[in-house]
Parts: structure tokens; C-alpha cells; sequence
């Protein structure tokens, strides 16, 4: 009899430890869904919005991005504000213009051409609230300390698996986690020459491939050559083997995918894709023309909503660090960015008060003097060149490309649907309707019809800069053509 009441004492015994056990699972469970979201910010180097699947174009291969977009949220109308790698980076992580910040092209931290010392980013104030953070790949920002990540992983930049093979440990972190995955992929490849002056760039494609990566390799007679690039043999090939970058991209970020599914945090992680900036051919990298500034951003969020959604919000990556920030439930001051948070609007198609956007660029690299500030409201887009008695300057890869070469040595009059000489010298105001003008060809700027399109554009601009503390707003009150000659302004 003793020895059946011990039993049923032990059995009862160990049912409540089965039900404490699993009602402690649950609890696990719970806190692993209620805990801090982890993000993915992965960052592509000149990749432009002509080359994916999901944004209409049916040649290039780019299935786990397309998959992205259709499990997320798609953006038509999201831009850099600065069409260079070092300036548009240094945005992306502070939430504010480079022009504010002292990041005013390439960073050159040993000449102090870098982000003053007292801003402060995102992954320090990510770290500051309890998140791992570890970058990998292409950095190009400075100082060290203001743009700190606790983890720095190293891989091939060229070889978005093997990089994603090195996120492992960090996907499987016990902590919530930013990790900020940067490919030099399509950025063209060195060396920049142009001998012969035919022979398209690799855009660091290379002979053999990469480990772990299924080289997919287009048909320059096949590619899609935007209305902006001149259709020529050139162009076709530099263009194929651009798609050829795109494409070792998105089986790296496949990989990523499958990984931090393996680590079961894919309903836990915010995962956001984008461009530093335009693809690298004359006519987007370094120009604030569409192509150079109107970029791919695709929005993964499993706490939202909507899946395979278009939103047509213009967004800028001012907005990334307020945004992030907002997403991970970090308390900041809205007065510390020029940026705003658009995590609210994610999942609408048509947000209201989100039809105005800005751009400052001011030199790609230091040599390349040519600031140029940007407003575009609704339809309408007005372009400021500072210093536009000066020639256009060239990036040396774009300079170098065989593309621009095909039509510099032909004597060519038109490049695309632009003239070489609108191209080079350019007015100092341009206006476009890019609703009647998508290609930016035709500007208003001198066409009575739209001077109160134009004043009431300059005066917008003139705020933005006045509040953003832009060195070159005191080039309103002084003549441009003054600027490089000696004159004290």
C-alpha cells in the first residue's frame, strides 16, 4: 500500500514538472517573439533600380530578392541623397546630410575628410540599447569610432556566400542583433583604364568564379540598356557584365536567408535591402539624376502586415537611422536627425505627406568639386549646381568606361537622350516635370509657364539648407562664378 501511494506521489510529482517544464517552453517561446527584433541592413555597392526582377526587369536573375519583395514591402520611390559610396554610407548610418556632418564625398580620414567626431550612429546607439552589432564587407566611412560595431567580420567582398557564410556565429547570437552586410559587387572592378579603350569593365567578375557561387553569365544582345545610356556594343557588354555582379549578389543574400532561417530568427528579423547609390555609368553614380539617385529598397518586416506590397512614399536613407531606430523600439530625440521615421506608413500604398524628398551632393572624390543640391515635390524636380560655370567633373571609372568611351571618341553629340554638352556644362538651375520628362531632358528652368514652379522651389530649398546648416547656403547672396577664383565670400 506504502508502495503505491509513493508511486502515485512520484507520478503526480513528475506530471507537475511536465507541465512546469512545458509551461516554461511556452514562456521561452513567448519572450523569443515579444523580444527585440534583430536587422538585417544589406547594402549593395552601385546597384541601381534598372536591374532587379521585382522591379520589372524580366532579363536579370535575381529570384531570392524577387522573393523578398514578395514576402515584404517593395518602395517605387526611395533615394540616396548622395550619388557617391562614402557620402550616401555615412547618411545611412547617421540620419543626417553629409553636408552637416563634414562627410562631403570620399572619406579621406587621414586628411580629416571624415564625420566630425561628436555624431553619433546607429550602431552605437543600437549597442547602447542592448544589440550586438557586426558589420561585413565594404565600410568606407570615419572616423572608426563614431561608426564603432562590436563585431568585424572578414570575407571576400566580392563573394556574398562566403560573406554570408561568416554571419553564422552572429545570426545565432543569444542577443538581438544589427548586422550591417555591405557587398562591393556590381561597383566596378579595378583596375580603371581605358586600354583598350573597348574592353568593358569586369565589375569584378573573374575568370574560374567564386567559391560556392553558380556564375550566371547574360548576352550583352539580350540586356536592357536604359533610355539615359547610349545603345552600343559597349554599353551591351558593360552592362552584362553588371547583371553577372547582380546576380552573385542575390545567391549571397539567398544563403543569408537560409542561414538565419536555420537559426530560427526569420519571424524575429527585420531585414531591409538597398544601394549606396546608381549604378556606375556616366549619367547616375556621381550625378543627382534619377538614375543616380532613385534606388531599390525593399522592406522585409515579419511584424507588419501587408506581403508583396507596392508603396509609392517618397523615402530618402536620411530616413533609415529614425526609421531602424523606431523598428527596434529605441527611445530617441526626432531633433538629432534631419531623417524621419516612415515605419508607420510601411505598409500603405499611398501615404499622405510623403511627396517631398532632398539630395546633397558636394564632391565624389575630393578633387571633383561640383556641389549640387536637390528638391523634388510631387512631380517636379529642381537641381541647383553651385557651381556650374565649371565642367562637369568625371569619376575615373566612369571617365575610363567603355561605355562613355564609345561616344567621347566617336564625336558623339548625344549621349542617351541627353547632349554631351548639356551633360558637361550645365545650367545653373534645372527644373524638370518627371511625371511628362522622366529622362530629365527637357528644363523648364527658363520657361516663364513655370516661374512659380521655380521660385517656389528655390524657397523650399533655401529652407531645407537653412535648417540642415548647409555650408553653401551663403551662395545664394553671392555669385557662383566667383567660387574657385580667390574672392573672399
Amino acid at each position: 500500500m506504502k508502495k503505491i501511494i509513493k508511486s502515485l506521489i512520484f507520478v503526480g510529482f513528475s506530471s507537475c514538472l511536465l507541465l512546469a517544464c512545458e509551461s516554461s517552453k511556452k514562456t521561452e517561446v513567448k519572450q523569443k517573439k515579444t523580444s527585440k527584433p534583430n536587422v538585417i541592413l544589406f547594402v549593395s555597392d552601385d546597384h541601381g533600380k534598372d536591374a532587379l526582377g521585382c522591379y520589372g526587369n524580366p532579363v536579370i536573375q535575381t529570384p531570392n530578392l524577387d522573393k523578398m519583395a514578395s514576402e515584404g514591402v517593395l518602395f517605387n520611390n526611395a533615394y540616396c541623397t548622395s550619388a557617391s559610396c562614402a557620402a550616401s554610407r555615412s547618411v545611412i548610418l547617421t540620419g543626417k546630410y553629409g553636408h552637416a556632418t563634414g562627410s562631403y564625398g570620399h572619406v579621406h580620414d587621414y586628411h580629416h575628410f571624415s564625420t566630425y567626431d561628436n555624431e553619433k550612429s546607429l550602431p552605437v546607439l543600437l549597442e547602447e540599447n542592448g544589440y550586438e552589432t557586426a558589420r561585413i564587407g565594404k565600410y568606407h566611412v570615419a572616423p572608426e569610432k563614431v561608426y564603432h560595431f562590436n563585431t568585424v567580420l572578414e570575407a571576400d567582398p566580392r563573394n556574398t556566400v562566403e560573406m554570408a557564410d561568416a554571419c553564422v556565429e552572429v545570426l545565432n547570437t543569444d542577443k538581438p542583433f544589427f548586422l550591417y552586410f555591405c557587398t562591393d559587387d556590381p561597383h566596378r572592378g579595378a583596375p580603371f583604364e581605358s586600354t583598350p579603350w573597348n574592353k568593358p569593365n569586369n565589375f569584378g567578375n573573374k575568370k574560374g568564379g567564386y567559391k560556392g557561387v553558380n556564375e550566371i553569365v547574360y548576352d550583352p544582345e539580350k540586356v536592357l540598356v536604359p533610355s539615359f545610356l547610349p545603345d552600343t556594343k559597349e554599353t551591351r557588354e558593360e552592362i552584362a557584365q553588371y547583371y553577372q555582379s547582380i546576380s552573385r549578389i542575390d545567391q549571397g543574400f539567398g544563403k543569408l536567408m537560409q542561414y538565419l532561417k536555420e537559426a530560427g530568427k526569420i519571424d524575429n528579423t527585420i531585414v531591409i535591402y538597398i544601394s549606396d547609390n546608381g549604378m556606375a555609368f556616366p549619367g547616375a553614380k556621381t550625378t543627382v539624376y534619377e538614375p543616380g539617385i532613385q534606388l531599390p529598397c525593399i522592406i522585409k518586416d515579419p511584424f507588419k502586415n501587408k506581403h508583396g506590397a507596392v508603396n509609392n512614399a517618397k523615402i530618402s536613407w536620411v530616413d533609415l537611422t529614425p526609421t531602424i531606430l523606431d523598428m527596434t523600439g529605441v527611445v530617441y530625440n526626432s531633433k538629432d536627425f534631419h531623417g524621419k521615421s516612415f515605419n508607420k506608413i510601411i505598409d500603405e500604398e499611398n501615404p499622405k505627406g510623403w511627396d517631398q524628398i532632398y539630395a546633397s551632393h558636394t564632391f565624389h572624390e575630393i578633387t571633383m568639386y561640383y556641389p549640387m543640391r536637390v528638391v523634388i515635390d510631387k512631380n517636379y524636380k529642381l537641381i541647383w549646381n553651385i557651381a556650374w560655370p565649371l565642367e562637369y567633373p568625371f569619376a575615373s571609372d566612369l571617365w575610363a568606361a567603355s561605355t562613355w568611351q564609345s561616344s567621347y571618341r566617336n564625336h558623339s553629340k548625344t549621349f542617351g537622350e541627353r547632349n554631351i554638352d548639356d551633360f558637361l556644362y550645365r545650367a545653373e538651375f534645372e527644373l524638370y516635370d518627371l511625371d511628362k520628362d522622366p529622362g530629365e531632358v527637357k528644363n523648364l528652368s527658363k520657361d516663364p509657364e513655370f516661374d512659380d514652379v521655380l521660385n517656389r522651389m528655390k524657397k523650399e530649398l533655401q529652407g531645407f539648407q537653412k535648417i540642415t546648416q548647409d555650408p553653401w547656403f551663403i551662395m545664394w547672396n553671392h555669385d557662383s562664378s566667383l567660387q574657385g577664383a580667390g574672392v573672399e565670400l
